[in-house]
């Protein structure tokens, strides 16, 4: 089957964590070995999160005296784009002798209009208390919101349309090549008036990147992998459930933070609804059994599912001319 993985950004770097480059690297190579039963049996694609890296970076750049300007985020998107690639290519190599592997780096069509550039939701960066957060607005002009029990910085996160290098990758998974992309939802950008493709302020939702991506190469499942067994009902409540079974319309339904869940709900839904197959959301180390349908929280357009005999594999039907 062909399978597009969503890597929350925790993968890489728990919250509250120092960011150095030593922890990362050994948690890419754990995730790694967690999607290596995957990789060989099926068709994979990785994208991933950026958030903690994009942030550091950003605020890196903000207080470089060298430079007249900070980066923007399209450039810096790009830039985490390589940097998260290379562990992860590094690892799949090391974890899976004799495949190909390659990080590709991706545009990510948007629309100039859209409104989340006026109404900054996504958080990038380290953590605050709120104090601090009140200080860094106030002396960089930086929109702040409250995560959890910390603060952070919020930008603009437009919906993504299409990911410009569609075709080249499924190209590449034709011919057997496991594709690391889409990194941080993939670089903003749109077409100008003449047509021609210019970066934006923005970072993407990286799992809103990953449904679209699915949908476009005709993916059979998708699975958003984050740091919580499964979605919960009540969440923060002594009610609190876990939801194993779900349709889009179930979870339509149920309201969901913008910030965390909302998007992974909002990705897997509309993945589900325009392809009828199998969304998934759960645990990075609970990979290949989210796929079995043995936890986490399996989304289907009935709301059953018996494992992967219920999905037929459609990529064998497509065309391999390009």
């Amino acid at each position: 089957m062909r399978i597009v993985v969503a890597l929350g950004g925790n993968a890489l770097l728990e919250r509250g964590e120092r960011p150095d480059a030593s922890t990362q690297v050994a948690r890419a190579r754990e995730a790694v070995r967690c999607l290596a039963p995957l990789a060989e049996e099926h068709e994979l694609v990785i994208t991933h999160g950026n958030g903690p890296q994009v942030g550091l970076l950003a605020q890196e750049s903000s207080a470089d005296p060298t430079l007249s300007a900070p980066y923007g985020f399209d450039t810096l998107g790009a830039a985490t784009q390589g940097m998260i690639g290379y562990w992860l290519v590094q690892a799949l190599q090391n974890e899976l002798p004799g495949r190909q592997v390659l990080g590709l780096l991706n545009q990510t069509l948007v629309l100039a209009h859209d409104p989340a550039f006026e109404n900054p939701t996504k958080y990038v960066g380290p953590v605050y208390t709120k104090e601090e957060a009140e200080a860094v607005a106030a002396d960089k002009g930086w929109t702040m919101r409250q995560d959890g029990n910390h603060w952070r910085r919020v930008v603009g996160s437009p919906k993504p349309q299409r990911v410009v290098e569609t075709r080249i990758i499924r190209r590449l998974l034709s011919d057997g090549v496991i594709v690391v992309c889409a990194g941080g939802g993939g670089v903003p950008v749109i077409r100008d008036s003449r047509g021609k493709l210019t970066g934006v302020e923005a970072v993407l939702d990286k799992d809103r990147t990953a449904a679209r991506l699915a949908i476009e190469l005709d993916a059979d499942a998708l699975l958003v992998l984050t740091d919580v067994p499964a979605i919960m009902a009540d969440y923060g409540t002594d009610h609190a459930r876990a939801i194993n079974r779900a349709t889009p319309d179930d979870l339509w339904r149920m309201d969901f933070p913008d910030g965390s869940m909302g998007p992974k709900v909002e990705a897997c839904c509309t993945f589900v609804e325009l392809t009828g197959d199998m969304a998934a959301i759960g645990r990075l180390q609970d990979a290949p059994a989210l796929l079995q349908g043995t936890t986490g929280t399996i989304i289907t357009p009935g709301g059953d599912y018996g494992g992967p005999e219920d999905l037929t594999p459609r990529h064998f039907l497509r065309t391999r001319a390009f």
